[in-house]
């Protein structure tokens, strides 16, 4: 049975509504076009009315969508030749993240994302996408590897965070993370960097540090999730929902606030409609910064990407 997120109900109903009026008309002899007409333009209307007025929460919801691509889903679309590569070459291989090379229209590219699972038994596999510190220390391998061959580097993010358990702080998840950003900070190869789903707190940023940073139009990308937040502001986790709306971590707010460099517009209902166009809204971004940022010599890349990181955000002083 598919997913349905509350604040879609109404357009799922009318959807299958349509459906059942199409599959009477191909079973019996009755004519009921005229029905089906005026429910699809209803339909139109209230898909614009539902999803172009989304709220954070709304978002939110929609970035956690079961059904949402992963990682290996636009690998599939996005890249020929990937050879995933495993293994942190100091404890083991983390599942949590996936790694390796690939052909981006036809050159060579290192491409590393998170990964969740579908399912219940694979979210236990790859630990609901929340790397331990060995996740990130592949990915940092995989990143070196590319310096070294000169490769872009292309991440997917979609974390509700890195690991929080003792196993994983007694490896050093929280040095695992800082070296990341501080290798990812200068490496002599551009970055791309896209928020697929949740980017949450260090975890997201272990791979988050680019030249380019997108996201997917109904992603977020935040410090803490929103129940977090409400139970640090509020002392009441029920509060998600107002702390999702004060945070501003959608792509929209982020964007307006110099976080983000480009918001990937999504398909009407969520990128889980159509993987393969949005696929293909994914590659238009990652085509141009490419063709762009191949063109700067290492020097200016990095001069670039540390300006970038200089200015990032918005601030507001007070007189005190």
């Amino acid at each position: 049975m598919k997913h349905v997120l509350d604040f879609e109900k109404p357009v799922i109903e009318l959807r299958e509504k349509i459906t059942e009026l199409k599959r009477l008309t191909e079973e019996s002899e009755m004519d009921l076009s005229e029905e089906i007409v005026t429910l699809e333009q209803r339909l139109e209307k209230l898909e614009t009315d539902v999803y172009d007025q989304m709220e954070p929460w709304d978002r939110v919801q929609m970035a956690r969508h079961p059904e949402r691509p992963t990682t290996l889903d636009y690998i599939d679309y996005l890249f020929t030749n990937f050879l995933e590569l495993h293994g942190d070459r100091l404890y083991g291989d983390d599942e949590a993240i996936v790694s390796g090379i690939a052909k981006f229209h036809g050159k060579p590219v290192t491409v590393i994302g998170h990964q969740r699972g579908k399912d219940t038994k694979e979210n236990i596999r790859r630990n609901f996408g929340m790397p331990h510190p060995e996740g990130y220390r592949k990915a940092l391998r995989l990143m070196k590897q590319a310096d070294k061959f000169k490769r872009p580097v292309i991440t997917f993010i979609d974390t509700k965070g890195a690991y929080p358990g003792r196993a994983a702080e007694e490896r050093g998840q929280s040095e695992a993370i800082a070296r990341n950003l501080v290798e990812m900070a200068g490496l002599t190869v551009p970055v791309i960097c896209v928020v697929i789903g949740e980017g949450g707190s260090g975890g997201a940023l272990g791979l988050g540090i680019g030249d380019r940073i997108f996201m997917l139009e109904n992603s977020t990308y935040s410090v803490i999730s929103p129940e977090g937040a409400a139970a640090l502001l509020w002392k009441d986790s029920n509060l998600a929902q107002r702390a999702a709306e004060t945070m501003k971590i959608t792509a929209k707010d982020l964007k307006e606030l110099q976080v983000i460099d480009e918001v990937i517009p999504e398909i009407r209902g969520g990128a889980h409609r159509d993987v393969k166009q949005q696929a293909l809204n994914i590659e238009k971004v990652i085509t141009a910064a490419l063709d762009e940022l191949n063109q700067k010599n290492e020097d200016d890349l990095l001069e670039e990407r540390f300006e970038k990181y200089k200015i990032i955000g918005d601030y507001t002083s007070l007189d005190i």
